[in-house]
Order: structure tokens, then C-alpha cells, then sequence
């Protein structure tokens, strides 16, 4: 209860002062204009503290719901793999959040926002843990005109953890432990936070213009372009491509647990594109968090049945891993820019994306890049779709800085991932040895008994 002690105290004050306008002016006295100031500056504040506040909790909301897109990544993942890969692939995603929200606190909270201490103005932010405000903070001791750091360290961290989730499904199956969380570590702890801050971070990207509200680039083609390489260095799961150059479908363990994890994805991006307003203090600040949430929606509808139609006129049927990924893409395509566009425009935007999908996948097969989960399309190629489409429905945009932003950050992240997956296939090696990965990672990595068929 001691966050209402502020507000009432103002609201007191307001009264107060209020009561001595209305006081006939006696000897001693302050003059009505006196009291009608006080009111002024009392009610003023009161609104500053109240913005504050409600800045503050959008931010501890959307960041619950963003930390709930933990969830929808493993359901997601534990459904595409095969049964035998099933808690290999839980186990990542629970150390894997983990380990980010430790290396962005320790390293990259401050490297993605530096304030005034770039030690590379505009290029690299700077060294030192993340603190938090003290406890008990008071009015005076507070930046009234954001949020509190608690709250924006715990909205940007899960922010940091989605990145590093988008590469686990790609690599699934055929990779092990210890080296992709090495990579996760120092993904989430560098990686992710030097190039967000070029954006996010007041960095020359944001300078030049770049536009990208909630990340499709910062966040999902980071999380894509890491992907993407770690896909060439590992090289495909074990039987996928057949000598004769045909692709052998592997089926995943469990789709209703696939629909599951899209379905809680979904959810979880209201938060992750609504609360990138940073404030609902205002009639203005909270319609357009709405506006954003119901575009959002709007475009994961769009490219959900984009790809169910195309699926059906190119296959004869509907493919559900489409229609799955289809709403994914249709996210991660209005992710740049959600609030501009209106409902028709919206899922349009994504609908492209659920096109992208169903076009990307067998692309990919036909260059033997092995993706479990359909990764680099969704999250790589929808969100540089996305970034630019915000030409078409935000008027302060340009072409030129979009596709700076979409050429630095992905000339940055792939180069140092594809360097960084090769030091460690070197050093550690990356995967199992043939007959582990024939007998499953959960028997070999996690410890799991062995299924019946394979003993």
C-alpha cells in the first residue's frame, strides 16, 4: 500500500489549497491568485506522479506478458522436434532464458543504454552491471518524466531473452548443450545489446532516422541472422536431405502442443508491442497502446490465413505448420511499426509475412539450410518484410534509413555469430556424435531413459 502515499498526499494537497480559495481573504492571509497557484503546482505534480506510475506498471505488464512468450517458444519447439529431442529442447529454453536475463544484467543493460557514457559515441555503450533505483524511492529522487529503471530493466531483459529464443528452434536436434548456451551467453550479453543500442539506445541509427518501434529488426532478424548462421556452420539433422537431393519430411512430436506455444506467442505480443509505447499516462499515450494491440492482432490474423490459402492453392491442402508460422510471421511483420497502419493496412502487413512463410521454406530446403521450426523465415525474413513496410504507413520514415538498419544490424550479428559458432564447432565441437544423434539428445544430453523403440 505505501505506492498510494504519494497520490494522496497531492490529492491532500490539492484539497487543501482548494479550501483556502474558497476562504474569504482575512489579515494574514495568502491572496486567492496565491492559493490558485498552489493549486496549479499541487494538481501539476500530482499528474507528473501519476504518469510516472502508470508508465511504470504498462511496462511490468507488458513484460510479464513478454516473459510469457518463454512458454510459447518451448511448447512451440517441444512440438516441432521429433519425441526423442522433447526435453533436450525444454531444458535450452530454461537455461537459455535464464542465462540472458544474467549476461544482460551484468553486461548489457548498460552496453544497449549508455545515457551519456557511449565509450564509442553512437557505436558501442557502456561497461557496468545494471542498478536499480533504491528502495523506498522518493518523488524528488525519481525522473519523473519516463519510469522507474526497475521497470525498464525488467521489460527490455525479457526483450533480450526473446532474441535468443528465436535460435533454439532453428538449431534444434542436432546441436549440444554447452556450446549454445556459450553462444547464448555471449549473444544476449554483446551481441543484442550493441546493436539495440544503435537504436534504442540513442545510437547512430536512431540518429539517422531508422524507425523500428518494437523490433523487427532489433530483436527478430537478430535473432534470425544468429540462426541463420549457426544453421550453415552445424549443417542439417542426420537423414533430412536425401542423396538424390530430395528433402525428407520430419515430423514434429506433438502439433496440438505446437499450436499451443503459437497461440501463447500471440498473447504474449500484445505485451511486447503494446507496452513498446512506453507510456499510458495520457488519453493519447493509452489509445494508442490500444491501437497497437488491435493491430497486432489484426496482422497475426492476416498472415494466419494468407498462409492457409497459399498452402492450399500451391499443396492441394492446408498445411498446418504454415497457418502456425503464417501468424508468427504476420507478428514479426507489424512488429516494426503497429501503430500507424490501420486495421485493413495491418493485415495486409501481415499477410505478406504468411506469404513469405510458405514461399521461405522450401527455399531453404533447397539450399540444405535445416530449420526445425521454420525460424528464419518467421523471425529473419518477415521482420526485414515488416521493417520495410513501415515506409508505407509511418510519414516521418525513409527507404534509405530502413535499409541502413536492416544492412548494419545484419552485417553486424551474422558475421560475429557465423565467427563465434565456428570458434566454438573448433574448440568444443557443436554436435553430438552421430549415434547420439541418432538415439535421441534426451537420452544422450539430458539423461532421459531411452524410449522402447530405441532400446
Amino acid at each position: 500500500m505505501s505506492g498510494f502515499k504519494t497520490p494522496l498526499k497531492m490529492a491532500g494537497g490539492v484539497a487543501l489549497a482548494s479550501l483556502l480559495l474558497a476562504l474569504p481573504a482575512l489579515g494574514q492571509d495568502a491572496p486567492a491568485a496565491e492559493a490558485a497557484e498552489v493549486v496549479d503546482v499541487v494538481a501539476g505534480e500530482a499528474a507528473l506522479h501519476t504518469k510516472y506510475i502508470l508508465n511504470s506498471f504498462l511496462m511490468l505488464i507488458g513484460g510479464i506478458l513478454v516473459f510469457w512468450m518463454a512458454a510459447g517458444f518451448a511448447m512451440l519447439e517441444a512440438g516441432f522436434v521429433r519425441t526423442k529431442n522433447v526435453s533436450m529442447q525444454l531444458l535450452k529454453n530454461i537455461t537459455m532464458y535464464s542465462l540472458a536475463c544474467l549476461a544482460y544484467y551484468v553486461i548489457g543493460y548498460q552496453i544497449m543504454y549508455p545515457g551519456d557514457g557511449w565509450l564509442i559515441d553512437g557505436i558501442f555503450g557502456a561497461i557496468g552491471i545494471a542498478v536499480l533505483e533504491p528502495v523506498g524511492l522518493t518523488a524528488d529522487a525519481a525522473d519523473l518524466t519516463y519510469a522507474t529503471t526497475s521497470s525498464d530493466f525488467f521489460f527490455q531483459v525479457m526483450f533480450c531473452a526473446t532474441a535468443a529464443s528465436i535460435v533454439s528452434g532453428t538449431v534444434a536436434e542436432r546441436i549440444k548443450l554447452l556450446p549454445f548456451l556459450v553462444f547464448v551467453a555471449v549473444l544476449t550479453a554483446l551481441v543484442y545489446p550493441i546493436q539495440a543500442s544503435w537504436k534504442w539506445g540513442g545510437g547512430f541509427l536512431d540518429q539517422m532516422g531508422f524507425i523500428d518501434f518494437a523490433g523487427s529488426t532489433v530483436v527478430h532478424s537478430v535473432g534470425g541472422w544468429a540462426a541463420l548462421a549457426g544453421a550453415i556452420v552445424l549443417g542439417a539433422r542426420r537423414g533430412k536431405y536425401n542423396p538424390d537431393g530430395t528433402t525428407r519430411a520430419i515430423p514434429g512430436s506433438n502439433m496440438p502442443l505446437a499450436v499451443l506455444g503459437m497461440f501463447i506467442l500471440w498473447m504474449g505480443w500484445y505485451g511486447f508491442n503494446g507496452a513498446s509505447q512506453l507510456a499510458m499516462g495520457t488519453i493519447g499515450d493509452i489509445a494508442d497502446v490500444g491501437r497497437v494491440m488491435a493491430n497486432t492482432n489484426a496482422a497475426a490474423a492476416g498472415g494466419a490465413i494468407a498462409a492457409a490459402i497459399l498452402s492450399a492453392v500451391i499443396y492441394k491442402k492446408v498445411d498446418l505448420t504454415f497457418v502456425v508460422n503464417g501468424a508468427l510471421a504476420g507478428l514479426v511483420s507489424i512488429t516494426a511499426e503497429p501503430l500507424t497502419p490501420g486495421l485493413g493496412t495491418a493485415s495486409l502487413i501481415g499477410a505478406v509475412g504468411g506469404v513469405i512463410v510458405v514461399f521461405a521454406v522450401p527455399l531453404l530446403d533447397k539450399l540444405k539450410i535445416d530449420d526445425v521450426v521454420g525460424a528464419i523465415p518467421v523471425h529473419l525474413l518477415a521482420g526485414i518484410w515488416g521493417t520495410v513496410a513501415v515506409v508505407f504507413t509511418n510519414p516521418d520514415a525513409n527507404l534509405g534509413a530502413q535499409l541502413t538498419g536492416i544492412l548494419a544490424v545484419g552485417v553486424f550479428v551474422f558475421a560475429v555469430s557465423i565467427v563465434l559458432w565456428f570458434i566454438l564447432k573448433a574448440v568444443m565441437g557443436l554436435r553430438p556424435s552421430a549415434e547420439d544423434e541418432d538415439l535421441g539428445l534426451d537420452v544422450a544430453e539430458v539423461g532421459v531413459e531411452a524410449y522402447p523403440e530405441f532400446k
